[in-house]
């Protein structure tokens, strides 16, 4: 089987690689060169380029639709990158007549009035249903693993003993990367039960993860005690502006993330967890935040 998968190069797309390797060949697409790599073609390209695409998902059995702008200064950029972006990505497939469409979107698309980026997924979710493909769309929850850049910053304030946090009566689902790949690439058969179907997948820990004991973890991850500040949305906001001031577009503290991280609730549904039967999650979170923390170490990112 030969599967097409966009957002091949980042944090999530690298490990889903790494996990397809010896299962299935994929064609991945990819905007700048990549060194040769085992059992992966590359298609040089990006979602705006509808030969790219044509190219991409030609002669193969299904699509893994990751690729997705998560952080941008302009709004507009969520819009072309993570809507036109995807029904490129169908047409394409429609065109070349592949089916199965695979569309990783995000738990945020649940509540699109807080963020222009949980909008632009909830659009593009649309899409992928109106499609007529034989679709499943997945809505991670926070996403964490050996090179993740978002989650790095937190692992830095723990190492320096103060963590800020969004407000304490929030709660977030929590999921490594690893799992996310696993899931992802059992859901490429669809059939009974996956097809037409919404998912949100996490760690297993009901009720999630109140922003306190995140904090906590990453601390233990990171052998220290941290001193635990919640932010209310003003303080996040504020706290935004200067890190747009600061860092300017490389600002990973954006007005649109804190709109959604001031939300008390993205912990998963429990009636959206896929099936023990199809797909369960493996790795401990307090575990996979340790190996985390070593990677980062490793990598020399602390």
């Amino acid at each position: 089987m030969t599967i097409a998968v966009t957002g091949a190069t980042g944090f999530v797309g690298q490990t889903l690689l790494e996990r397809a390797r010896g299962q299935v060949a994929v064609r991945a697409l990819t905007r700048r060169e990549q060194q040769g790599r085992g059992g992966v073609e590359w298609i040089a390209g990006d979602l705006a380029d509808a030969q790219a695409l044509r190219e991409l998902v030609r002669g193969t059995e299904a699509v893994i639709h990751v690729a997705g702008v998560v952080n941008a200064p302009d709004p507009q950029e969520f819009e072309r990158g993570n809507v036109l972006g995807t029904l490129a990505l169908i047409e394409a497939a429609k065109a070349e007549g592949v089916q199965r469409f695979v569309f990783v979107s995000s738990l945020s698309a649940r509540e699109p009035e807080l963020s222009a980026y949980g909008a632009s997924k909830a659009r593009a979710e649309k899409l992928v249903m109106a499609s007529g493909l034989d679709w499943t769309v997945v809505r991670p929850p926070w996403i964490f693993g050996p090179g993740d850049r978002d989650t790095l910053d937190m692992f830095k304030a723990a190492r320096w003993g103060l963590m800020p946090m969004p407000p304490r009566e929030g709660r977030s689902s929590l999921l490594h990367v690893d799992d996310l790949a696993r899931l992802l690439l059992a859901l490429v058969p669809g059939g009974e039960g996956v097809s037409q179907q919404l998912f949100e997948p996490d760690d297993g820990r009901t009720g999630g993860w109140s922003h306190y004991e995140v904090a906590r973890a990453i601390g233990w991850a990171m052998g220290r005690r941290p001193w635990v500040v919640h932010l209310s949305r003003a303080s996040l906001e504020r706290a935004a502006r200067a890190d747009r001031f600061l860092r300017r577009d490389k600002a990973k503290l954006t007005l649109d993330r804190a709109g959604y991280m001031a939300h008390p609730d993205w912990v998963v549904s429990q009636g959206a967890r896929p099936s023990a039967a199809l797909w369960e999650p493996l790795v401990p979170t307090r575990e996979g935040l340790k190996a985390t923390a070593k990677w980062y170490r490793d990598a020399g990112w602390l």
